[in-house]
C-alpha cells in the first residue's frame, strides 16, 4: 500500500479518535494524477450533502500528459465512498459531539485509490505544546542511542 500524498499537520492539529478507509470517485485523469504525485491534502475535511459525503478542498492537479481541460477544477468536491452505516455514523457524530473528519492519507489498494479518514476533535495549543515535547524528547533519544 504505497501512499500517494499524507495529511501531516492533521495529526499535529487534531486528535484522532476513530479511523476509517473510504474510496474516492475520480475520473481517469485525476486517478494518473494521484500516482504521479499531484494531490494535495493541505486545509482539506469531509463534508455531507443529502446521503453523501465528499472530500473538499482536496487538489489534484491537472495531469500533464492529458489533453487541457478549461473547465477542470483542481479544488472541485469528489465523493467518498463510504457505507450507509459509515455515513450516517460519521454525520451523527458530527454533529452531536461538534467532532470534525479529515483525511489522513491516500494510498492505492491493488488498482484502486482509497482515503484514511478520521473523525478528529481540535488539540488545545496546551497539547500542542505537549505533542512538541514528546517528539522532541524522542528524538534526544534516539540521537543518544544512535553516539553509544
Amino acid at each position: 500500500m504505497p501512499t500517494l500524498a499524507q495529511n501531516k499537520k492533521a495529526r499535529f492539529e487534531y486528535t484522532v479518535l476513530e479511523k476509517f478507509e473510504a474510496g474516492l470517485a475520480l475520473f481517469g485523469a485525476e486517478v494518473k494524477s494521484v500516482r504521479a504525485g499531484g494531490a494535495n491534502l493541505a486545509g482539506t475535511f469531509v463534508t455531507f450533502r443529502e446521503d453523501t459525503a465528499y472530500i473538499t478542498n482536496l487538489r489534484i492537479s491537472p495531469y500533464r500528459f492529458a489533453l487541457a481541460d478549461a473547465e477542470y477544477d483542481p479544488l472541485r468536491s469528489r465523493a467518498l465512498l463510504l457505507g450507509r452505516k459509515e455515513i450516517l455514523y460519521l454525520r451523527e457524530k458530527v454533529r452531536t459531539e461538534g467532532l470534525t473528519i479529515v483525511p489522513l492519507s491516500l494510498y492505492t489498494k491493488g488498482r484502486l485509490i482509497k482515503a484514511e479518514i478520521a473523525l478528529v476533535r481540535g488539540k488545545k495549543k496546551w497539547d500542542k505544546r505537549e505533542t512538541i515535547k514528546k517528539r522532541e524528547v524522542e528524538r534526544e533519544i534516539r540521537r543518544r542511542r544512535s553516539e553509544i
